[in-house]
């Protein structure tokens, strides 16, 4: 066995120090080296990118590994081809579905619809506008003008003749009072009539007349359709 000397023993043993000095350096080199998160080493079959993860009941907050999300639900993937553009919102149906259900696309337009719509309806009477005609006093129907409910007439049409005895008496004493000028007294009388059922526009036809009216023929105050007609002849 050959003799080395000292000075080429200290220079293998340097040589073999750098290289386990080397070596562990490269092996600490490969540790601090970036690896691959596990959202971009996931993929799904058929090579399909994972974007994310995701909780589908908060489908806002991503993950970047599978596993089960703050809430406890297992989280699922998102994948590169399923996304329908930066920062937009949309979704995707299955073709098949879309067969199956016979679902058509069409791009909305405003419009009006060509066909009229059809509805049962129901008329009734405006019980805000309704009318009671009545004389305010007892006499005799001398003659009613054929009208029967459900006819339409307008305002002013006649509705019945009716003699009334005490309006006929109740005239001729504020034509008399009227005779004497009296402004007080014809007052007085003309709030007889009023409180016996005249109206003012039988009140202002025997001043323009002068004379008594016995007959008083009952009108319609407006024009509609008659409801309840509780008068005969007689």
């Amino acid at each position: 066995m050959s003799s080395v000397s000292r000075s080429n023993l200290r220079t293998l043993a340097a040589a073999g120090a750098i290289a386990i000095v080397a070596a562990a350096a490269g092996y600490g080199l490969a540790q601090l080296k970036p690896r691959p998160s596990a959202a971009s080493e996931a993929s799904a079959p058929g090579g399909k990118k994972v974007l994310y993860w995701y909780d589908p009941m908060v489908p806002q907050q991503h993950f970047p590994a599978p596993g089960k999300s703050p809430m406890g639900m297992d989280m699922v993937p998102k994948y590169a081809d399923e996304s329908v553009g930066a920062g937009a919102v949309g979704f995707k149906i299955d073709p098949a579905r879309v067969a199956n259900l016979g679902v058509r696309i069409a791009t909305a337009t405003r419009g009006e619809l060509a066909s009229g719509v059809t509805a049962t309806g129901t008329i009734e009477f405006n019980l805000r506008d309704v009318a009671i005609v009545q004389p305010r006093s007892a006499g005799f129907v001398q003659r009613v003008y054929g009208r029967a409910p459900g006819d339409i007439i307008p305002a002013g049409a006649p509705l019945a003749d009716l003699l009334v005895p005490e309006w006929g008496g109740a005239q001729a004493e504020y034509l008399a009072v009227r005779r004497t000028g009296d402004p007080a007294l014809i007052r007085a009388a003309q709030q007889r009539l009023q409180l016996l059922g005249m109206s003012p526009g039988l009140i202002r036809q025997i001043d323009q007349s002068g004379r008594a009216r016995n007959v008083v023929t009952v009108t319609a105050p407006i024009g509609g359709v008659i409801k309840t007609l509780s008068v005969r002849s007689g």
